[in-house]
């Protein structure tokens, strides 16, 4: 028997493109059992949009899609409004959708049917192609954008996406799917992490992630995303290291502090040592002094750990930190 699937939908003043998103769910040659609208304080008719494009929808039909809303006044935020949705959420999968992008009419039928065959899959997720405003090709997909190596490709296939995650984030909520007991392990998702980041460390700690490299998504570029894709290019390097480094590394310790204090860590115990080891080395970044030069010889030791490369970016986290200003 096929599983069942919801679709978590999170809004915010989205009236200018989620109807095309509603009308791309809706066009699915495997259709969702239910659409949860979880909307955040939106000021403009974006729950009227969604409301009127399902019904037009269902009208008529013998078997119709279930729409559930919450409208969040005053606003969640991201991640507490993608939990939510989750929550109201009561299929085997959930899909997370934006309100701004299109789903390719296979999207759904192509990722349940990987979870259809395999029991231990918790989490996957698929590339996504960039588009602009008026779903033009903007030229690159996610993956090519994030350099994704054969090495991350083949980690991940292997059931080793934790080792992947811990040094960057590749899910991207738009393209993803799990299964709805995820949430189980995962709430409280911790305020530093977003939402998509969060579940899927956790699946690759919980359970079994997997990835597509099949572009599912039109990602739309339009200039009022609220987290997008940007271009990994020279200019985009040298911003990171004249950009202060203060506000990154807070957040990337209270990040690593939630995740090693996070029950789905702390009961696991060969997690709960990767947990520890990356907190100490946001630990150490954290600490590094201001000067400059003074940090020389403290970003050295920490490189002879082997952190940098475990936990990061290796050569550039380090290039980073001797050069980014306080």
């Amino acid at each position: 028997m096929s599983l069942s699937i919801s679709v978590a939908l999170c809004t915010h003043n989205g009236s200018r493109f989620v109807a095309e998103q509603v009308r791309s769910i809706l066009s699915q040659s495997r259709l969702p059992r239910e659409i949860v609208l979880s909307d955040d304080a939106s000021s403009d008719d974006t729950v009227e949009i969604v409301r009127n494009e399902i019904a037009d929808f269902n009208q008529g039909r013998p078997e119709t899609i279930t729409l559930i809303v919450r409208e969040n006044t005053p606003a969640l935020g991201v991640t507490k409004n993608f939990e939510q949705a989750i929550r109201l959420c009561t299929s085997d999968l959930v899909a997370l959708a934006d309100q701004d992008d299109v789903w390719v009419p296979e999207k759904l039928a192509r990722m349940a049917s990987e979870f259809d065959a395999r029991p231990d899959l918790t989490l996957l997720h698929a590339n996504l192609k960039l588009v602009d405003a008026q779903l033009n090709s903007l030229g690159a997909d996610m993956f090519t954008v994030y350099r994704v190596s054969n090495w991350e490709f083949e980690s991940i296939h292997d059931g080793r996406a934790i080792d992947v995650l811990v040094r960057r984030n590749l899910v991207t909520g738009a393209s993803s799917m799990f299964r709805r007991a995820l949430l189980d392990v995962a709430q409280p998702l911790p305020k530093a992490w977003i939402h998509d980041e969060w579940l899927g460390i956790v699946a690759s700690v919980s359970g079994r992630v997997d990835v597509l490299d099949e572009p599912l998504v039109l990602y739309r570029q339009h200039g009022g995303n609220q987290i997008g894709a940007a271009r990994m290019n020279l200019r985009h390097y040298i911003g990171r290291m004249i950009f202060s480094r203060t506000d990154r590394n807070a957040r990337l310790l209270a990040r690593a502090t939630q995740m090693a204090e996070h029950p789905v860590f702390a009961t696991r115990p060969a997690m709960r040592e990767i947990a520890i080891d990356k907190l100490a080395h946001e630990t150490a970044r954290w600490n590094f002094p201001a000067s400059r030069l003074r940090r020389l010889g403290p970003v050295l030791r920490e490189r002879r750990t082997g952190r940098y490369q475990r936990f990061g970016l290796g050569i550039q986290d380090i290039a980073r930190d001797l050069i980014q200003p306080v």
